[in-house]
């Protein structure tokens, strides 16, 4: 069996060809079974690889995205990789793809070309709506959890979900943000979304429509920090409209691992919120199995 795949850098910055979240895109996953989409997953050992197959009903195209240890029912920046790479092959600005969270409307460049064009494209998402749920932590075991101090943050925290439950927890300081070092066992024991899996997105404004945040996420073990998390934005600009926000927002990720990447949350008037950010491809290629 022979497929190809692309290799794309999302929320890049534009003066950086290794900047933005990396993802692996199979084309036409059509014939592979939940094991071996797991199994090519772990053999790319990105954040997350997703796996094309043909579109249902309104859809262009059904995704499934999966990390190298589970299958995700959304996440953001594989929604816009994987709408740029069906955008060329289609040759269309406006993707529909069908995650298992639901369909998710993506909007691409004014003009989108066939194989062999740009390698750069900005792609926007338009989130499903989302439910927002109080935390229920205390302050002090929420410090707990992320290494600082109770006056480093601004609340307990909530629950968001717009295709996918993540916890979220505002600083005080960029600081605060900065210097977060979480803890795995406590986090375990108090941050665990339905799924059993520890997420929780840190921020803090750093200008009137500027944010700085961070992404820990549970793996086997371990927890880990995301470059760039187009769902936790999603979930940041749902929490943002339901505070009566309306605007564009800018926010800063990946920093602390060495994978500057930027993010850009729009809320319309209407409260719609809307992720988007530059989609590099920086390779393509076939797996033979």
């Amino acid at each position: 069996m022979s497929l190809a795949f692309r290799l794309l850098n999302v929320f890049a910055l534009a003066d950086d060809p290794f900047s933005g979240n990396p993802l692996a895109v199979i084309e036409d996953a059509s014939g592979l079974d939940d094991a071996a989409m797991l199994a090519i997953a772990r053999q790319f050992n990105l954040s997350e690889t997703t796996f094309v197959t043909a579109g249902a009903d309104a859809s262009d195209a059904t995704v499934r995205i999966f990390t190298p240890g589970y299958e995700m029912p959304f996440a953001g920046h594989p929604t816009l990789g994987t709408a740029c790479v069906v955008g060329e092959r289609l040759g269309r600005r406006h993707v529909v793809l069908r995650v298992p969270a639901g369909d998710i409307p993506v909007d691409g460049p004014d003009e989108v070309g066939a194989a062999g064009g740009s390698s750069e494209q900005t792609w926007t998402l338009t989130a499903n709506p989302a439910t927002i749920t109080a935390a229920g932590v205390s302050r002090a075991d929420l410090a707990t959890v992320l290494g600082l101090a109770e006056g480093d943050l601004v609340d307990e925290g909530w629950w968001v979900d717009a295709g996918v439950d993540q916890f979220l927890v505002e600083a005080r300081s960029v600081q605060a943000v900065r210097t977060a070092s979480p803890d795995p066992a406590a986090a375990r024991r108090y941050v665990v979304s339905p799924r059993g899996e520890s997420m929780a997105l840190v921020w803090a404004w750093t200008g009137t429509d500027s944010i700085e945040a961070r992404f820990f996420f549970s793996q086997d073990a371990a927890l880990l920090e995301d470059p760039a998390t187009g769902s936790a934005a999603a979930n940041l600009g749902s929490l943002l409209a339901a505070r009566g926000f309306r605007g564009r927002v800018t926010l800063a990720q990946g920093a602390a691992v060495s994978r500057p990447s930027r993010l850009h949350i729009a809320i319309t008037d209407v409260g719609a919120v809307r992720v988007g950010g530059l989609v590099r491809e920086i390779g393509r290629g076939t797996l033979a199995l």
